[in-house]
Formats: structure tokens, C-alpha cells, sequence
């Protein structure tokens, strides 16, 4: 894996963390946390100012937690902090339809009240989960946060790794994390190529008020561009993120607020009575992104770093914190039974724990937009059908509600709320 910014220099370097992260968004803080709770020293490296986004007021940007998600955040100390600023999801109700006309009678519906854990997941806005994040580790003793740094380049050798920052320092650990997004610089300074497609689709999000009360409720509406996804937050409002054609997306994008509205209300429909924008408009190009590889010497990829899927099942977040949960059980079993947790055989637990499942998951994803967005007529009704299906047979549907809470498959403890 050649690559001009990446060296491999032999000998041993003295370490100044046991990990070093790169990235500071969600999941690199939440990694660091549960890293530093099972023993290791951890530094962060965020491109960002520390308060940069926790200082910013309400924008509408916020991530639909499942329930293990929530289980994590609580297990490293950051749930109690935000538990006040989110809403619990009760209900998920899927349906099928074109705009203006309304939505099929055949509907998906999951109920939090058929599984004893409790809701579905959690709203919560990005402003409060980071600032709770970066109190947490201002808190905690081992770990350190360098804010307002960039990495220019890394470098490996048998048993550490080094980033260079652009200030000129350079900071050393026996592993290194890349949590640094869907254009990773920590993949590609190690050489580790990405494969995926553009889905000719564009996310318009932004944040609703309405007149009606939303009782935990969330919705998805699959149209033929694209799902319309409307999720409850805390009182009166709701995010939304809205698929459509990039030029058409573009071509509304680029309405002032009133003639936007104009065009979101037929496919929104008025079940929640009258509604109006609160914050800010954002659009975003979606794209299906697979790391070849979410480990290498020295290194490893979680988050948006490792894997990028389309927002059809609000999964982002949520399979990023179970790589997290995944990667802090590895790392923190192999210190206990005194191995050197960076080596190759330590990460490749990890990358057979966490491909599967996310290769499984963004092919669904995958093969579910595709499905349904579109309008031809056998493909509606048979969905339709399947919808229905699921349904009516509660076997199937409490495995459903399961899968959205996140509690399926094989969980790293931390997402079941257990401490490693």
C-alpha cells in the first residue's frame, strides 16, 4: 500500500498515548471514551475548534439514535447529559406513495411497546450530543484532545504509528484510529482504497415546526425519487431529510423558504396540521462508500472512515457506534490478556466482527432504494404487499422492530449497556 505521504521507518518510536484518533466528531470522542474507561491513554486530533459546533444554536441537524446506540452513550458516561434534550421514538410507520396523493393503505408499523427494552431509539441534535462528548473527555484523565490540528501525513513501524499535524508537531501511539469521514485521509495515506456509487439522489434536510403534536412518531414515505423520512424532536418540531433528484434537489435547494415549503407540502402532507422551517437548510449528495479494508499495520477505520450508506434507515451514527463498540471490546480484551493490541491478528478480530455486518447492511440498503424508488407499477404492489406482509405477522414484525433498535446480530457489549 504505497503512498508518497505514508513512510514505513524501521525501529521502535516512543509512544505519547497508547491510540491516537483521528477525528473528532461523534464517534472518534465516543471511541476515545470507551478506550480510556478499559485502561489505554488516548489522544484526539479534531480539525475543528473544541466548541465549534457545541457553541452553534439549533439548526435542525440531528441523528436518530436506535436504542443500543443510547445503551453505548450511557455506558461511557455521555447519556445522562443529553437525556433531557431527546425524544424518544415510539412508533415507526412506513409507507409507500407518490406526492400529493397520500400514502398507500399498506403500511409497516413498528411499535416500541412490542419489545421490553423500551423505545425504538432516541432524536437527538447534533449540537448537544457533541458539546456532551466534548465535556466528557475534558473530563476524563486519559484522554487528551488537541483541537484546531489538521494531519498532513503517517507513518508506521512494527509496533507504533505517527501522525504529523500541520503545525508542525507530531504525535505518536501504538495504533492509530481513522475517524475521519467518508474522505478519510487516514484510509488514504495508508493506501486503503474505497468502492461505492452515487445514487443520482441528494438529501435535503432541515427542521420543521408543526401545529400538531407528533407523539414519538416517525415516518418514512417512499416517493419515486426518493424517501421522505420526518422525525420527531423534542415539542412541536421534527427533522426531515428528503431525497430527491440532484438537478431537482438542486432546483429546490435553491427556492427561498416560502416557495420551498410550497413544494415540501404535498409530500408532507397535513397530518400534522400547519408547518413552517426552523433553522437552517442543508442539502447533501448521497453516496455509497466501502473502505476495501477497515484495518491495516498499526491502523484502523471506523465510522463514515470505514463505511458510507444512503440515510434510507437512519444507520450512520448508529453503525459507526457499533464499530466503536466492536473495536473498544477487541482492543480492550487483547490488553487484558496482555497482547499487543495493535497488532495485525488483533485488528483483523475486529474487521471480521464489523465488515459482515456492514457490507449486509449497505446492500439492503442498497437493494431497499432501489425497490422503491421508483414508480413502476409491479414493483409497487408487490412491495406493497410485503409491507402488509410483515405486518400482519407479528414474528416478523418484532424481528423488525428489533432490527431498528439495534438489538440483533452479534452486539458488542457496550451496545447492550454492559461494561467490558
Amino acid at each position: 500500500m504505497d503512498n508518497p505521504e505514508t513512510r514505513t521507518i524501521v525501529g521502535a518510536m516512543k509512544t505519547d498515548a497508547d491510540i491516537v484518533i483521528v477525528g473528532g466528531g461523534l464517534n472518534g470522542p465516543a471511541l476515545a471514551l470507551a478506550l480510556a474507561d478499559g485502561g489505554f491513554s488516548v489522544s484526539v486530533v479534531d480539525t475543528r475548534p473544541a466548541d465549534a459546533r457545541a457553541r452553534e444554536g439549533f439548526d435542525g441537524r440531528s441523528y436518530a439514535l436506535a436504542l443500543a446506540s443510547k445503551f453505548l452513550l450511557d455506558a461511557i458516561g455521555v447519556w445522562p447529559a443529553v437525556a433531557q434534550q431527546s425524544q424518544p421514538i415510539l412508533e415507526v410507520k412506513v409507507t409507500d406513495g407518490r406526492a400529493g396523493e397520500g400514502p398507500s393503505p399498506w403500511m409497516l408499523h413498528l411499535d416500541s411497546g412490542e419489545i421490553e427494552e423500551g423505545p425504538l431509539g432516541y432524536m437527538i441534535e447534533d449540537r448537544y450530543l457533541y458539546r456532551a462528548l466534548q465535556d466528557a473527555m475534558a473530563a476524563h484523565p486519559g484522554v487528551t484532545l488537541l483541537s484546531g490540528e489538521t494531519v498532513v501525513a503517517q507513518e508506521v513501524t512494527a509496533n507504533a504509528g505517527r501522525v504529523t499535524l500541520a503545525s508542525g508537531g507530531d504525535l505518536t501511539g501504538r495504533l492509530l484510529v481513522g475517524s475521519d469521514g467518508r474522505q478519510s485521509g487516514t484510509a488514504a495515506r495508508a493506501g486503503i482504497k474505497r468502492h461505492g456509487h452515487d445514487y443520482g439522489q441528494t438529501a435535503l434536510v432541515c427542521a420543521i415546526e408543526h401545529e400538531k403534536p407528533h407523539h414519538g412518531i416517525a415516518h418514512q414515505f417512499f416517493m419515486p425519487p426518493g424517501p421522505l423520512a420526518i422525525l420527531p424532536l423534542p415539542g412541536n418540531r421534527v427533522s426531515i431529510v428528503w431525497s430527491e433528484t440532484h438537478e431537482n434537489a438542486a432546483r429546490i435547494q435553491a427556492l427561498p423558504d416560502e416557495e420551498y415549503l410550497e413544494e415540501l407540502r404535498p409530500r408532507f402532507g397535513s397530518f400534522l396540521g400547519e408547518i413552517a422551517l426552523a433553522g437552517a437548510r442543508f442539502s447533501y449528495p448521497l453516496t455509497l462508500t466501502l473502505a476495501d479494508s477497515f484495518a491495516g499495520p498499526r491502523l484502523a477505520l471506523v465510522g463514515d472512515a470505514a463505511h458510507g450508506v444512503h440515510p434510507i434507515a437512519g444507520q450512520g451514527l448508529n453503525l459507526g457506534l457499533r464499530d466503536v463498540g466492536a473495536l473498544a471490546e477487541v482492543l480492550i480484551r487483547a490488553k487484558r490478556r496482555g497482547e499487543d493490541f495493535g497488532a495485525v491478528d488483533v485488528l483483523e478480530r475486529y474487521q471480521q466482527w464489523r465488515r459482515f455486518d456492514t457490507t449486509t447492511l449497505a446492500a439492503a440498503t442498497d437493494a431497499f432504494n432501489g425497490l422503491f424508488s421508483n414508480d413502476n407499477s409491479i414493483l409497487r404492489l408487490g412491495r406493497d404487499l410485503g409491507m402488509g406482509l410483515v405486518n400482519a405477522v407479528p414474528g416478523l414484525r418484532r424481528r423488525f422492530i428489533r432490527e431498528a433498535a439495534g438489538l440483533t446480530g452479534e452486539v458488542p457489549n457496550l451496545l447492550r449497556g454492559r461494561q467490558i
